[in-house]
């Protein structure tokens, strides 16, 4: 199989995983750190595994430019969770 094809396979994989799993969490995520609540233990790890993996596909997207939105406003939704959730525990903490 070329390498070109099987990319396309991962990444079609990928897409599914974040539109059916990941994205939802990250939103509720969102949702909650936005309501000004704090993140759970369960959150934090789930964001730090969520991390590991954007690391690891990172490489795979630099291959396919057509996917670097998507991408890109994936990190940035990430970035919002875990800084108004590092607020949030700030200011709960005052």
């Amino acid at each position: 199989m070329k390498q070109e094809e099987q990319d396309k396979g991962v990444l079609v994989a990928l897409m599914q995983r974040f539109e059916h799993q990941r994205l939802p969490v990250m939103l509720r995520l969102r949702d909650q750190v936005d309501a000004g609540e704090i993140l759970s233990e369960t959150d934090v790890e789930y964001l730090q595994d969520l991390f590991q993996h954007t690391d690891q596909i990172l490489p795979l997207i630099d291959k396919h430019p057509e996917y670097q939105h998507l991408a890109t406003t994936a990190i940035g939704l990430y970035h919002h969770i875990t800084e108004k959730g590092l607020e949030n525990e700030k200011s709960r903490k005052n």
